[in-house]
């Protein structure tokens, strides 16, 4: 644990480093979402918005009144990390999920620092853990040791699910931070309202192994999730291109979904430095 928060502030204070040097401004701008609350009633003034008139309020016939809304202050920042043991790909040291692990770890501690509150659901096919969104440096820190101490009781995925919890369970607008490889089906459609109620960040993580085999011959290849074991020819060029085209079409057909309902999207590989993906990141969002 002391190794991993150790990694974690290093790369905390690399990022800030960077986003000092480039951005002039905190991470306050990346984390505080576009949410608004109502604040007040007010007469009607000519050149208001008639779409914020309270009807409700001016049929009892004192006037016509607008509603007045206010930036939320209380912005929650929500993780959904895939756990499922597809994320288990990659070298011993190194696995996807470990990748994944040390970049939510790093987002949340910039989040507690910027957001008034954090939470996080960890996700296989089942609910593996879920704390609460609420303030204060202890729920950071309970965040990130879950995380790192977690061992998943179940093997499979199911995206769609996790996607349903977190609607249902965020009532209010707020910058979610889905990370996953995405091998699944069948979750677009929450995926699109997820992207329509809160101010979703989609992180997808890939392993090379995915995208190109080893020339190795024919070898058993054992599916962690479905426990079942295949042969394939990993030096056939057939193969090596379908592997490579399947895998492009569901990042492309990924991102065109992220971008066709305001999403972030960022493919990382999980042996990458990830540093200058995540600033280019906030560099973006600051913008936006």
């Amino acid at each position: 644990m002391d190794e991993f928060l150790a990694r974690l502030r290093n790369f905390d204070i690399q990022i800030r480093k960077a986003v000092n040097s480039q951005m002039r401004g905190s991470f306050r701008s990346v984390f505080k979402g576009s949410g608004l609350e109502f604040s007040d009633l007010r007469i009607y003034q000519y050149g208001d918005d008639v779409r914020a008139i309270d009807w409700n309020v001016s049929s009892k016939g004192h006037g016509t009144f607008v509603k007045v809304f206010r930036e939320e202050k209380d912005q929650t920042v929500f993780f959904v990390v895939d756990v499922s043991a597809s994320q288990q790909v990659g070298p011993q040291h190194r696995a996807k999920l470990d990748a994944t692990k040390e970049v939510c770890g790093v987002l949340a501690m910039s989040a507690i620092r910027e957001a008034s509150h954090v939470g996080m659901y960890c996700f296989s096919d089942q609910k593996e853990r879920y704390i609460k969104p609420s303030n204060g440096l202890k729920t950071g820190y309970q965040l990130i040791m879950s995380l790192f101490k977690l061992q998943p009781e179940s093997s499979r995925t199911n995206l769609a699910d996790a996607l349903l919890f977190t609607l249902n369970c965020l009532k209010r607008r707020s910058v979610v931070i889905l990370l996953s490889d995405f091998i699944d089906q069948g979750y677009e459609h929450n995926l699109k309202a997820l992207a329509r109620k809160h101010d979703l960040v989609v992180i997808h993580f890939y392993d090379q192994r995915e995208v190109s085999l080893p020339r190795l011959g024919i070898i058993p290849v054992h599916d962690t999730e479905s426990g079942h074991t295949v042969w394939l020819n990993t030096s056939s060029v057939s193969f090596r291109n379908r592997l490579r085209e399947t895998f492009l079409q569901n990042q492309t057909r990924l991102e065109r979904l992220c971008k066709q309902f305001n999403a972030n999207y960022l493919a990382l590989d999980s042996q990458e430095d990830f540093i200058p993906k995540l600033v280019e990141l906030f560099r973006v969002r600051k913008k936006q």
